[in-house]
Formats: C-alpha cells, sequence, structure tokens
C-alpha cells in the first residue's frame, strides 16, 4: 500500500484526537471559545449564510478558480466535461442549508466530488453543515471547499479555505461522523485500519498554513478509499499534526464512488 501527503504546514504525530480522553478536551476547549464570541458570531454567520441563500455564490478554492458546474474540469483531478458514460448531479442547499453545494460527477471506475460551505456558529438562524466553535480561529463567513477524486488506483483529498487569520498553522482531518453543535459530535478521526494512534499513512491529513489573506489549501494522496458511510467530515484543529482543539467542522458526503 502506497500512501502520500501533500501540505503546506509540518506538525508532528500526537495520539488519536478521536480517542475518548482528547475528544472531551476539545469539547471543554470549545465550549470556553463559543463563551466568549457566540452572540457577535452567529449575527455575522447569519448574514453571510443569508447572503448566500439570496443568490450570491461561494467563491470555490482560495485562487478563485475551482470549477462550477459537476461536468467541468474542476479543481483537484476532476473529470473533464467531454467524458462519456458518466453521470453527474448537483445539489445546492444540501441538507436544508443555503450555503451548500454540492457537485458529483461519475465516468467509468472513476469519480469526483467537491463540497463548499460558509462557516456559521452552532444556533444560527439559517442551518449550516459548515460550523465553527473558535470565531477566533474561524471566523463565521468564512469559506471552504473539499474535493474527493477516486480512481482504481486510490483517492486524492483536496481543502481550500478562505476567511480565516492569516499566516496561521491549522490542522484538518477527515472525521467519521456528521458535523453538529457539539464539536464531539463528529466523532474520531477516519483510519484506513482501526489503530490507537493518529497516523498520516492510515488516515487523512490536510494541515495547512494561511497565506497573507487567510487562504490556505492542502491535498493528501493515499492508496486506499473510504468505507461507505465511513468518512462524513473534516475537522479543522487549532494545531497541526495528530491532535488538537476543534476549531469548526465541515459535514462533507465522502464515498468509494468510482473504486471496482
Amino acid at each position: 500500500m502506497t500512501a502520500w501527503m501533500v501540505r503546506t504546514g509540518h506538525g508532528q504525530a500526537h495520539p488519536n484526537s478521536g480517542r475518548r480522553g482528547t475528544v472531551g478536551r476539545e469539547g471543554d476547549a470549545m465550549s470556553r471559545g463559543r463563551g466568549v464570541s457566540r452572540v457577535p458570531g452567529v449575527l455575522a454567520g447569519t448574514a453571510a449564510v443569508l447572503t448566500l441563500a439570496c443568490g450570491v455564490g461561494v467563491a470555490h478554492g482560495t485562487d478563485g478558480g475551482a470549477a462550477g458546474a459537476a461536468g467541468a474540469h474542476g479543481a483537484h483531478g476532476a473529470p473533464s466535461a467531454g467524458a462519456s458514460a458518466g453521470v453527474s448531479a448537483r445539489e445546492p442547499g444540501g441538507g436544508g442549508d443555503p450555503s451548500r453545494t454540492v457537485d458529483v460527477a461519475a465516468v467509468g471506475g472513476s469519480s469526483w466530488m467537491r463540497a463548499t460551505g460558509v462557516f456559521s456558529p452552532p444556533g444560527s438562524f439559517v442551518p449550516s453543515d459548515a460550523l465553527t466553535y473558535d470565531t477566533r480561529l474561524v471566523p463565521a463567513g468564512a469559506r471552504i471547499e473539499v474535493t474527493q477524486f477516486v480512481d482504481p488506483s486510490g483517492t486524492r483529498v483536496g481543502a481550500r479555505l478562505r476567511g480565516l487569520v492569516p499566516g496561521r498553522a491549522y490542522g484538518m482531518h477527515v472525521h467519521t461522523s456528521p458535523c453538529g453543535a457539539d464539536p464531539v459530535a463528529a466523532g474520531p478521526h477516519y483510519q484506513h485500519r482501526p489503530a490507537a494512534t493518529a497516523d498520516p499513512l492510515n488516515e487523512v491529513w490536510l494541515d495547512f498554513r494561511t497565506d497573507e489573506e487567510g487562504d490556505g489549501r492542502a491535498e493528501a494522496l493515499h492508496g486506499w478509499g473510504f468505507r461507505e458511510d465511513g468518512a462524513r467530515s473534516v475537522i479543522i484543529h487549532d494545531r497541526q499534526g495528530g491532535a488538537g482543539e476543534r476549531a469548526a467542522c465541515f459535514t462533507v458526503p465522502f464515498g468509494p464512488h468510482g473504486r471496482e
């Protein structure tokens, strides 16, 4: 089995943040963070999501140039528009979230998925599948795009973010469950093979560092694919490596689609 990870920052491995003890620490810390900035964060998040619901599109990618529709050539290895015998779908406002867009395309033994969202604190007037638990690190209105490209050789996951703290290192991993109001709801890191510790070869790590604009990106490549319904979100952590406080979460429809 081969695996590669490309990221903009570096951090050493720590015990798996998905284990019960670490998750508890993350949840406690995020509760304190929400107490500091919850009211302005909720208002800002609601305004951002309402703006998008009224027709302003989400910017796709930190360079402003990711693909628009499922059939176009998109970011991080999207299939081309001319491919035949393919299946594509577009799901704006998935899950009741008007800021969310999901694009899916499948051709033969490969598939591509892109999900975008706008971060909002839990409890905002308009629900969001992108939740910020600490608006000091992930401000309400920050944007995220996650892509997945799958073919018989493996899986490539990419992430692009906008509107975070400039010049800061963040950790990010794929987690097992959808996001919830409680940071713990996303569960532990997704692991290809169950293990006691965090490992970038056995998990999907997307650590990154933002530029002077607060934008960042990362990509991870693995020779294995996700189990059906086994990977459901990405968590942004306050530091790089295998663990960290949970600053934000985005529900993503990862899947094994395209692998035979």
